[in-house]
């Protein structure tokens, strides 16, 4: 059954993860490193204080115990945690560097990049209107090709550096949010020795009566985002969960001209629309798709045994 709750949940996910850059620039002079550290180390809390109000403490002992025990599997969390890592950090970077644009394009392009993972990895045949989206895609990003000689690098390492990270944590079978724990501990001890390293620098400007509210509002930003996420994915369709997923880099475009004042030109243009036909198009073969799903449901469900 559709949630309108989740509905909620999942858009107020991504409005809050696409104000996190304009937050992230009010943070400036500190180094993406910096904030990505204090972003690791105030959203901890957070996190655990979400496993507490959804009560997944043994669900999350349960997997702490699983991937313990297992050497390889822990091997392959800390790798998970090493790719999301980077993401994380670029996701902070970007904005202090007026370079969101560039990501929200990456955001954009993760969809279709993820669709013919899929097809590589898993085999999975592709609709026509995905094979059609995947050409408006490639023609964009052709057309970015050939208007720069170059494709920007923080849309490339979101784009393809996203796939294999998720890949991999659908082949270890780790619940959602224990695994997702697990991954920011990992990055805990590095950003405490981020945030050592850098103290005698920063402590200036840590001292300033801003950062005071800043700081602590990207945590609560964060974990109040990762809470409604969590919520949304356990109410929603999955189909419909992933079809909103879409709201995001839409809003962190908008953010990045309104908000951050990053320059768009005719020139982006021209890519923006080819990526958008092709983001418009998976949307509604997902819409399709799970119109279907849901007409053939009821019928399977009253069929004669």
């Amino acid at each position: 059954m559709l949630s309108g709750r989740g509905v909620m949940l999942s858009v107020s996910a991504s409005v809050m993860f696409s104000v996190m850059p304009a937050l992230v620039a009010q943070l400036s002079p500190l180094s993406g490193l910096d904030v990505f550290a204090w972003r690791i180390l105030l959203t901890l809390p957070g996190t655990l204080v979400i496993v507490t109000a959804l009560r997944r403490w043994e669900i999350v002992g349960s997997t702490f115990s699983h991937v313990f025990h297992r050497p390889a599997l822990l091997g392959a969390v800390l790798l998970c945690a090493a790719m999301l890592g980077v993401q994380l950090w670029l996701f902070v970077w970007a904005p202090l560097q007026q370079r969101m644009l560039d990501a929200s394009l990456g955001y954009f392009l993760l969809p279709l990049t993820m669709v013919l993972a899929g097809r590589t990895v898993y085999k999975e045949r592709l609709s026509p209107l995905q094979t059609a989206a995947v050409v408006f895609a490639a023609l964009g990003v052709a057309h970015e090709l050939w208007a720069t000689r170059a494709l920007s690098w923080v849309t490339a390492v979101i784009m393809f550096g996203y796939p294999p990270y998720f890949l991999l944590r659908r082949r270890l079978h780790l619940d959602a949010l224990s695994g997702f724990i697990l991954e920011m501990l990992a990055m805990a001890p590095v950003a405490i020795f981020l945030v050592w390293h850098a103290w005698g620098q920063n402590a200036p400007v840590l001292a300033e009566p801003r950062f005071w509210f800043w700081l602590p509002a990207l945590g609560l930003l964060s974990a109040s985002a990762l809470a409604s996420t969590f919520a949304a994915a356990r109410v929603l369709p999955i189909g419909l969960y992933g079809i909103l997923g879409y709201v995001e880099p839409v809003l962190l475009f908008a953010v990045s001209i309104t908000l951050l004042g990053e320059p768009f030109t005719e020139r982006g243009l021209w890519t923006y629309v080819a990526i958008w036909i092709g983001v418009a198009l998976i949307v509604f073969d997902s819409v399709r798709t799970l119109r279907r799903q849901r007409l053939l449901r009821p019928a399977e469900e009253t069929a004669p045994l």
